[in-house]
């Protein structure tokens, strides 16, 4: 029993770390979609030297975008 949690913890460690390179990050998207409204809220992510301006949708949800990126048509 106790060598099955040496193998589990580094698997389920693995699993974590390979999940997270593939999910985008919370309301991050690529490019504003069509309605959306720019704020005047910009701030450098420290995570990926980006700058990233907030965006809000219809219903008043925030989202955030990498500045420079254009609405999608």
């Amino acid at each position: 029993m106790g060598a099955l949690i040496f193998v589990l913890i580094p698997l389920a460690l693995i699993v974590i770390l390979v999940v997270s390179i593939f999910v985008s990050r919370h309301r991050e998207n690529p490019s504003p979609e069509l309605g959306w409204q720019p704020t005047a809220e910009v701030f450098n992510d420290p995570s990926t030297n980006r700058v990233m301006r907030v965006w809000l949708d219809p219903i008043g949800q925030r989202h955030y975008v990498a500045e420079g990126e254009r609405p999608a048509i």
